[in-house]
């Protein structure tokens, strides 16, 4: 039992906030770990779509500011 308490601490040493309050329950080093790999799993998941969504929105915003960039030089040469 002493082994496994140890693993517990060193698991929940590690851990986020949030994550950490969500297993602190559990009584075994094991169940921790295994709960632990789901929700990490899912923030991989999470992380993926939030660079997706980071891309996606960047290319968006490169894209119309090569239009207002054309734009502005298509007025201002238009003035000249």
């Amino acid at each position: 039992i002493e082994a496994d308490d140890q693993a517990i601490q060193t698991i929940l040493l590690g851990l986020p906030e949030d994550i950490y309050t969500a297993v602190d329950s559990w009584e075994t080093a094991q169940e921790i770990w295994l709960r632990v790999q789901q929700m990490m799993k899912g923030s991989d998941i999470g992380i993926q779509e939030k660079k997706a969504k980071l891309f996606n929105e960047w290319e968006s915003t490169s894209s119309r500011s090569i239009t207002i960039q054309s734009e502005f030089l298509a007025t201002t040469n238009d003035k000249s």
